[in-house]
Formats: C-alpha cells, structure tokens, sequence
C-alpha cells in the first residue's frame, strides 16, 4: 500500500470518508515530501510532464470543463484511487479550476452540492472556487 498525503501537508484536503487529496498551483514550486501517485491537471493546454501518472482534463483558466462527462469520469476516478493513492488535483494557480474539482470531489464524497463550495473554501482554501459559473456547476453537480 502506498503511503499517502499527510492531512497537515499543504494543500491537503481531507473529504468526508477521510479519503486526502492535494490541491496545487502548478505554477508553484512542487512541496517538499512525498510527490503524487496519480494527478489531474486541469489546464487549457497540454500540461508539462511528470514523472507520476497524470491526465489532463482541458480546463481553460476561470471557465469549466471542456467537456462535463469526461470531467465527472476522471474526478470520480481520483476520488476512487485517492482511498489508496496519493492524488493530486491541479490547475495554474490552485484555486479557481482546483477548488472547482475538489468540490465536485466532495459532492461525491457525500457534501451536498449547495454546501460543497463552502467545505473546499472551509478546509482547503478560503479563495476557492472563483468565478458565479463555477461555483454555479458545483450547486448542480449532481453525484
């Protein structure tokens, strides 16, 4: 089993089933420790390489998903390997597209959607989830 995110470590967010993923700003210096097992980058363009098992989920910058089922299969894909992987959800700056994500990730986790946008900003980041349209997709996102 791998070892997985200390809940401390910055930009952990721990969801309801205790499942933790890290949210980032790739635009930011990776953290120090232990690096993912699995990420999801949610940019506009093709994203850089790493050397753990990435996909990308086109993103544009302050908008929403290129394509909403494809969206929901892979964020319900990082909920699932983050119960025993080291998953990492990330966007140029972390909060808009990311804080995005992780509250659709806690929708699955069992917040309800209205509630959602407040436990990421609550327990993540208290600038998540940037734009009315954003947080407009997680109000709807249905599980």
């Amino acid at each position: 089993m791998t070892e997985l995110w200390t809940e401390s470590a910055p930009g952990v967010l721990r969801l309801p089933s205790g499942r933790l993923v890290r949210g980032r700003g790739l635009r930011r210096p990776l953290p120090e420790g232990p690096v993912p097992t699995y990420a999801v980058h949610l940019l506009g363009r093709t994203p850089p390489e790493v050397p753990w098992e990435s996909v990308w989920l086109r993103w544009p910058d302050f908008r929403l998903p290129a394509d909403r089922d494809t969206a929901r299969t892979v964020l319900a894909e990082a909920r699932e390997r983050a119960a025993g992987e080291r998953v990492e959800v990330a966007c140029g700056g972390g909060r808009g597209r990311t804080g995005t994500a992780l509250a659709v990730l806690a929708v699955l986790d069992g917040v309800p959607a209205g509630e959602a946008v407040a436990y990421v900003r609550r327990h993540y980041d208290r600038h998540a989830v940037e734009t009315p349209w954003q947080r407009r997709y997680v109000r709807r996102f249905t599980p």
